[in-house]
């Protein structure tokens, strides 16, 4: 558990509240139970003032509800017996307003709870998603998406509703079944002897159903989690399913699960079947007892008639009371399990926090100095731990100047996009160090290292937003004009011709958009975020050859401001970089073999020169001939080499100047 954690224990305004600070209490040492449910308290803090108010109102009715079987002993034992008719007015006109009473406060604590509960679920649901939104992928990749959705949609209502209506008469029925148990002793001791017996069996019965309720109710509520994730995997994967006819698989799929479900589920009502038979049949039995032995009592004279009727009346008031409490307490049991589940998120350490440096870095020079990753352990891989000897990258050793352009070339799995996840820190390495103008990038705050590091993956991510709303992703301040340069570098001029330009919103996950076209929107977000380290992961891979050559043109005039890390496939790419690092899987692990010029790499180095010819890794061990450099499309690339440095170094002198006569004026 982390120290902000434990140290938000007092104020829940989500406002004002850092995102890594939310209410929740510390965890306690002892296994998971109730104690996660009491770790929620303190949401309930800012809302004190409505939770006192409401406690009181309901107390007050409470006594309301007591009142009203002792004036009828008063209204049968007085007036009636005596033939008092004023009396019997005054006393019957005081047992209405008592009632009109009972009726108004009941609305009042409605009323007042209802915002307080409603308040609480909303600012754990904000928390909750505060929390996910910092914590490392790691988690996610361990975690489902369909379990975090249950938990933050489902499980939240669970608790809700123990706090607005379970918890108060849970609260309420303990109060009055105690009260009432007291003056049935009082008024007959007898027969209160009796009720207060009832209460033993009542209690055996709670013992016995909770703990397989308890485990039922996680069992459906963990299940509820698997059904929301295939649902979301089938929407997301709709195109994929259509397009090999396999609706009746994903379907046949998703009605085992949702079978499991409701199997799960029925078994849970069984149980709690069982709970509620026997706290309905206590006490009714224990209602036959009274009228039996009060009835004689009565007729001998040892009790009146009204104290009879009061301790009937007291006794029917009773039932609902005892007989909640098998509804109350699963409804307890489901909170305590929705809260469990809640603190495991809460719980989940998040690895990856922010360094004491908070000023971006300005040089933009990039080291990697023996630089090794490997993934943490993930649901159902277990083999691959940080404990463990599968190193995805290691002895990673490169240096990117100020202004160059590196570019990474190797075979599908040799650990590229690996490397180009861990600049941003989207995890952290295992060995050695990235530095950024001689930081630790570790010792950078994650605000700083993300203005100065801007990545566009291969596999772009757009939001069910308008286009540019999620271009200005990683600038919000960005204005017009930089928007459309950032469009016309990445070649998407293709947005202007949407229904509604910039303003169009586009489907979840850009699916209204073509591949093609959600990379370069892609690519214009990273080039609008003007950081100073560009890491671009293969994102020209969707693109046809000629759109492919104006983003390409269209990238030297931005490259020879920034530091960039370009993963590239293409020898097309590989031209805008300065220098070209070879990547290649050594003692089952991605590392750096060879860094050089194209030039350089293309004369000497046998498997660079098989990679860019190839365009893909054929696995069988060959090798192209040894006079392969001496053919035409050797010749083409120097020439296309010779001809992007010349434009580069256009760029660059262009650039100079212009940084020049800004500094002039």
């Amino acid at each position: 558990m982390t120290k902000e954690m434990v140290d938000a224990v007092d104020v829940v305004t989500s406002e004002t509240r850092a995102r890594s600070d939310p209410a929740i209490a510390a965890p306690r040492p002892e296994p998971r139970a109730a104690s996660d449910l009491f770790r929620l308290l303190p949401y309930l803090m800012p809302y004190r003032a409505r939770w006192i108010a409401m406690i009181t109102v309901a107390i007050t009715s409470l006594a309301a509800t007591v009142a009203i079987p002792l004036m009828t002993k008063a209204v049968i034992d007085g007036p009636v017996r005596h033939q008092d008719q004023r009396g019997l007015w005054v006393l019957g006109a005081a047992a209405m307003g008592v009632g009109i009473s009972e009726a108004v406060l009941w609305f009042i604590r409605r009323w007042l709870v209802a915002k307080a509960t409603m308040g609480v679920e909303a600012d754990i649901r904000k928390d909750l998603y505060a929390r996910l939104q910092i914590l490392p992928m790691s988690f996610h990749g361990r975690w489902q998406s369909g379990q975090l959705l249950s938990r933050i949609m489902n499980d939240l209502s669970v608790i809700r509703r123990l706090l607005s209506f379970g918890l108060v008469f849970l609260i309420l029925n303990v109060l009055q079944i105690t009260i009432v148990t007291i003056i049935l002793l009082a008024m007959y001791w007898p027969l209160g002897v009796v009720v207060l017996v009832s209460i033993a069996p009542i209690t055996l019965t709670v013992l016995h159903f909770e703990r397989a309720f308890t485990r039922l109710s996680r069992q459906a509520q963990d299940q509820a989690g698997h059904v929301a994730t295939h649902v979301e995997e089938s929407a997301l994967g709709l195109r994929a399913v259509k397009s090999f006819g396999r609706e009746d698989y994903v379907y046949d799929r998703f009605d085992e699960q949702a079978s499991t479900l409701y199997d799960t589920q029925i078994e849970k009502v069984a149980v709690s079947a069982k709970f509620w038979t026997m706290l309905e049949v206590i006490p009714n039995l224990t209602l036959i007892v009274v009228l039996g032995f009060g009835a004689y009592a009565a007729g001998h004279g040892q009790v009146t008639l009204g104290t009879l009727v009061a301790f009937i009346t007291m006794m029917l008031s009773l039932v609902w009371p005892i007989a909640s409490l098998g509804f109350l307490l699963s409804m307890t049991q489901e909170a305590m399990t929705a809260a469990n589940r809640i603190a495991e998120i809460f719980d989940a350490p998040r690895e990856i926090t922010d360094g004491p440096d908070t000023a971006a870095p300005r040089g933009g020079r990039l080291e990697l100095a023996d630089v090794g990753f490997r993934f943490p352990a993930t649901a159902g891989n277990d083999s691959v731990s940080p404990d463990s000897e599968s190193f995805a990258l290691r002895h990673v050793n490169v240096t990117v100047e100020p202004g160059e352009t590196l570019a990474l070339v190797g075979a599908t799995g040799s650990g590229k996009s690996v490397l180009a996840s861990l600049l941003p820190r989207l995890y952290d390495v295992t060995e050695g160090a990235i530095r950024i103008d001689g930081t630790d990038i570790r010792d950078l705050s994650l605000e700083a290292l993300r203005e100065t590091v801007a990545t566009a993956f291969e596999d772009p991510t757009l939001f069910s937003m308008s286009v540019a709303e999620n271009l200005r992703l990683g600038r919000p301040e960005a204005s017009d004009e930089e928007l459309s340069r950032a469009i016309e570098i990445a070649a998407a001029q293709f947005v202007y011709d949407l229904p509604f330009g910039l303003q169009t919103r586009i489907g979840e996950q850009g699916m209204s958009l073509s591949g093609g076209q959600r990379q370069r929107l892609s690519l214009a977000r990273a080039i609008l975020a003007a950081p100073r380290i560009l890491v671009l992961d293969d994102t020209l891979s969707a693109l046809d050859v000629h759109t492919e050559a104006e983003v390409t043109e269209a990238l030297r005039r931005v490259l020879g401001g920034v530091t960039a890390v370009v993963v590239a496939h293409r020898a097309s790419t590989v031209l805008l970089a300065d220098k070209v690092a070879l990547l290649d899987t050594v003692d089952g692990a991605g590392t750096i073999t060879h860094i050089g010029t194209h030039a350089q790499l293309l004369a000497t180095v046998p498997r660079y020169r098989f990679l860019l010819a190839a365009s893909d890794e054929l696995d069988d061990g060959c090798e192209p001939r040894p006079g392969w450099e001496d053919d035409d499309q050797r010749r083409r690339l120097d020439r296309a080499y010779e001809e992007a440095c010349e434009e580069r170094g256009a760029a660059r002198r262009a650039a100079d100047y212009a940084a020049s006569e800004g500094r002039r004026r």
